[in-house]
């Protein structure tokens, strides 16, 4: 028997479940998106995405840091002004149980290079506050400058519902980014 538009949405009506796995499915972008302190950036790049393939939940974050502004001290967080800087939300229902993720460079960034990146439950993090001042967990530290193709893996990952920040690796003088371009990818599964 074919599959009308009828039977179609019949079949959802019976299978509420199956409307929120279908609804998850087209549904691009992260639970919470980028804070100002990120999007208020002149000429900053934000976009994120998040796909399912059967099970397997793949969440991708590109962004391109140009008008944002490295701090002043090692662990400070990255972004502008004075509203929260967090790169967005992570939630089991959206992202699906995070079990792994790398951090891509796809763009020297002109300023600070040595930058890592944190997760935390706190939405609040603004640019150069501590990164350490929220309930932290690491995901990358970097150690070092990056480099054009470098791909640096998590070496911890975001628990359900924790926000992303980028730190200062070192200590650096506050100066806006005029280059410096990655893609966050996060791997998860649907419990």
């Amino acid at each position: 028997m074919p599959l009308t538009l009828k039977t179609f949405a019949q079949k959802f009506v019976e299978t509420p479940d199956e409307v929120a796995t279908f609804l998850r499915t087209i549904d691009p972008a992260l639970a919470a998106e980028a804070g100002a302190g990120i999007t208020d950036g002149v000429g900053t790049i934000y976009q994120s995405s998040v796909k399912r393939t059967g099970g397997i939940v793949k969440t991708e974050i590109l962004l391109d840091l140009t008008g944002l502004s490295s701090a002043t001290t090692v662990l400070d967080i990255i972004g502008i002004g004075a509203s929260p800087a967090h790169l967005g939300q992570v939630t089991a229902a959206q992202n699906g149980t995070i079990i792994g993720g790398t951090m891509r460079c796809l763009e020297v960034p002109a300023s600070l290079d040595d930058i890592d990146l944190y997760s935390a439950p706190e939405a609040t993090g603004v640019f150069e506050a501590l990164v350490t001042s929220l309930t932290q967990r690491v995901l990358i530290t970097s150690g070092a400058a990056w480099t054009l193709g470098l791909v640096r893996p998590f070496s911890g990952w975001p628990a359900a519902n924790e926000y992303l920040y980028l730190a200062n690796g070192v200590a650096d003088t506050a100066d806006p980014f005029t280059a410096g371009r990655f893609l966050i990818e996060l791997f998860g599964y649907d419990a």
